[in-house]
């Protein structure tokens, strides 16, 4: 458990996959270079353009398994048949030093962030409609039509869950989710 004070800066954005959300968290960090953005690990395959600890840390099952077993990550979940957790160090070195800090997550790990750090400010971003989402995931072009349904699949389940979360930004403009995100981030956490 983080001390309130901290985890009150500490900004947590989920959503249906292909909501968009690492496309936004993108645009934070180019815009918004003091908004510290940590970087979550995975099990799944970089996809084209990714580098290894910048969108994710790339590991191996056996390395996820290592971290969870000795407390390494402060959530963690299976998605699509991989494994994504956030490394616990890094978000409580920052927070610590007062820096604002976004964890961008699916939300079994939002979920377990809440009842760890119940002052965590949980943002939900959803498409401006289902048939958008539908166009972005295929638009993909980086899975098979079996992996896009089952994430369609989960994204009805995430959909409803909105109302767990304390704000919503709808992305229908990258630029404006992104600025939106970050007035909720600083209306905390002023730089």
């Amino acid at each position: 458990m983080v001390a309130n004070g901290s985890a009150s800066r500490l900004t947590v954005l989920s959503g249906p996959s292909g909501v968009g959300k690492g496309t936004v968290v993108a645009a934070i960090r180019t815009a918004y270079p003091h908004i510290w953005v940590s970087v979550s690990c995975t099990t799944r395959r970089p996809r084209p353009g990714e580098r290894d600890g910048v969108e994710y840390r790339f590991v191996s099952r056996e390395q996820f398994a290592g971290l969870v077993a000795a407390g390494e990550l402060l959530e963690h979940a299976e998605f699509a048949g991989n494994l994504y957790g956030t490394p616990k160090a890094p978000v409580l070195e920052r927070l610590a030093a007062g820096s604002p800090t976004l964890l961008e997550i699916e939300l079994q790990g939002a979920r377990q962030v809440k009842a760890s750090m119940p002052d965590a400010n949980l943002v939900f971003l959803t498409p401006p409609s289902w048939a958008e989402l539908e166009r972005r995931l295929a638009g993909r072009g980086t899975e098979s039509a079996d992996v896009i349904a089952a994430r369609l699949a989960r994204a009805e389940v995430e959909l409803a869950a909105e109302t767990e979360f304390d704000e919503v930004i709808v992305n229908d403009d990258v630029g404006r989710a992104a600025a939106q995100l970050v007035g909720l981030i600083e209306a905390v956490c002023p730089k």
